[in-house]
């Protein structure tokens, strides 16, 4: 598995140093706020686990899982294969999510969300990779760990066709991997 990748973009130790520093800003941001905090399935899952832990003031996890992608590229079909189940009306929803690509999916996650009628919903990415967006996206995210380069990237639950999430870095995938 590890054979496949090109090259570590982001060690284990900078993951967590980020997710601290995260951590400690949405402590403050959300502070006597008890948000709903948004988890979009199934990349963000060690990115959440690591900064639910990270949130030091009261809060409620909620998650959904969209899917838009077979393989490398997005369909552009945006599918809820799970709602929240938490009524967010007049709550504080944080959605995190783990990478900001096309911007597609995450466009249709916060219309799908402000219909639900939230006090405030704000947008938490691990990586923004601005190369790849939707140029009919203009969405920005709140709160950005890491810019990246328009790479594919894998590891630290992200994935190449549902494989290499458990690696505990960020890694580019080789090329002649994804292009079998």
């Amino acid at each position: 598995m590890e054979n496949d990748i090109q090259s570590i973009l982001l060690t284990q130790q900078q993951l967590q140093s980020k997710v601290a520093e995260l951590g400690e800003i949405l402590t403050r941001e959300y502070e006597g706020k008890d948000p709903i905090i948004v988890g979009v399935l199934k990349g963000v899952a060690i990115f959440y686990a690591d900064m639910i832990r990270a949130i030091k003031t009261p809060c409620q996890m909620d998650f959904m899982w969209i899917s838009s992608y077979a393989g490398t590229s997005s369909t552009g079909n945006m599918i809820v294969r799970q709602d929240v189940t938490a009524d967010l009306k007049g709550r504080h929803v944080l959605i995190l999510e783990d990478i900001f690509d096309t911007g597609n999916s995450l466009d249709f996650t916060v219309r799908h969300l402000l219909e639900k009628e939230p006090a405030s919903l704000k947008i938490c990415t691990l990586l923004d990779k601005p190369e790849r967006r939707n140029p009919k996206v203009t969405l920005q995210a709140d709160y950005v760990g890491f810019t990246i380069p328009n790479a594919f990237v894998v590891g630290y639950g992200l994935d190449y066709n549902e494989h290499y999430r458990n690696l505990p870095y960020v890694g580019i995938l080789k090329p002649e991997v994804y292009e079998k």
